[in-house]
């Protein structure tokens, strides 16, 4: 049976106004969007499962590098955290460099919570430089200005 939709009521029969959707036409739309709506969490998605990067593919084992600065930011947020530090360089500019940790997840299970450093303390960090140039290190390790060790292998 042919019919449209008037707000929730269904009418049929021969007589439906040219300007009005039929039934059949209401179930052809709904299909198409529920397909959008599929197809955009899939490409979504895939999307982030692409995003994520291994070790080897964005630090180069290498080159390892030490560096000594003062912590400007900490994002704790997945899928890893991070902190920033000021590095004053050899012609005395002050570069940020961006230093990747571990999930929060995985840190928080090893010991280590949010605090374990804050803007302000001076740190020296180990850790490999990125491959692509950029001012970024996977951290390793890192100390206080006191020498006390404060994330990376407690061994």
């Amino acid at each position: 049976m042919e019919g449209v939709y008037l707000g929730v009521t269904a009418i049929s029969g021969p007589h439906i106004p040219s300007d009005m959707i039929s039934v059949e036409e209401t179930l052809y739309m709904n299909n198409n969007y529920l397909g959008v709506m599929i197809s955009m969490l899939l490409l979504c998605s895939a999307a982030s499962a692409v995003a994520h990067h291994s070790f080897a593919a964005q630090y180069d084992p290498d080159k390892p590098i030490t560096l000594g600065g003062i912590v400007t930011k900490i994002e704790w947020t997945n899928p890893h955290a991070r902190f920033y530090i000021d590095v004053e360089d050899d012609s005395g500019n002050v570069i940020n460099w961006n230093l990747e940790l571990a999930s929060p997840n995985i840190l928080v299970r090893n010991g280590w919570t949010r605090n374990f450093v804050g803007p302000g303390d001076e740190v020296t960090v180990e850790g490999t430089l990125a491959r692509d140039g950029s001012k970024m290190v996977n951290a390793l390790l890192v100390f206080l200005a006191d020498g006390t060790q404060v994330m990376g292998n407690r061994e």
